[in-house]
């Protein structure tokens, strides 16, 4: 095996090492991103549910107003 075979070799293993560590750095900031993706639809739950009680209230508002 000569010389030049194994500096292609090195040279093989910096580039798929650099890819590499190119996937797994997107893959972070992926994860990242969908972290907060969850937390936005999480706090959306609570304010769904909010408005809802608040419909429910107005509602109730509405019929001690028109019975009076």
């Amino acid at each position: 095996m000569t010389t030049e075979f194994w500096i292609q070799m090195i040279v093989y293993a910096v580039s798929l090492g650099s890819f590499g560590g190119m996937v797994i750095t997107k893959l972070n900031n992926l994860e990242k991103k969908q972290d907060k993706h969850n937390g936005l639809m999480e706090r959306m739950v609570v304010v769904e549910q909010s408005v809802k009680s608040a419909h429910h209230r107005i509602d109730e508002i509405k019929e001690e107003y028109h019975e009076n």
